[in-house]
């Protein structure tokens, strides 16, 4: 049986670990993740939508678009709201895998939730 080729974004400051808090992310890292290959498709930047208590609509709105075409986003941290809006559009948030490496958090996330 094919494995099921997955595209998950990943939110990290320096481009090695899941580094980054949804709100606070400057750029998303797209892979495709074929088990057990791992490519990075691209860099998609972003505006940060986390501003203290408050929130950027307008920015949200922007990264909800810049993400919509993957499957998950894995982060360091991620409220309940924007979380909530990522499901509303069929994107799963995970914050399981702070500060681990990218490879091996992608590889571990498509092993334990098959497509």
């Amino acid at each position: 049986m094919d494995k099921p080729t997955r595209r998950i974004a990943v939110a990290s400051k320096e481009g090695l670990a899941v580094s980054e808090h949804f709100g606070h992310a400057r750029r998303f890292l797209v892979y495709e993740v074929r088990d057990p290959e791992v490519s990075l498709l691209e860099t998609r930047e972003v505006d940060h939508y986390c501003h203290g208590h408050l929130g950027s609509a307008p920015a949200m709105e922007r990264i909800l678009h810049t993400v919509r075409d993957c499957d998950a986003v894995l982060i360091a941290r991620i409220g309940d709201g924007p979380a909530e809006k990522l499901a509303a559009i069929g994107v799963t948030a995970i914050s399981d895998y702070a500060y681990n490496d990218i490879t091996e958090s992608l590889l571990d996330f498509v092993r334990r939730s098959p497509a």
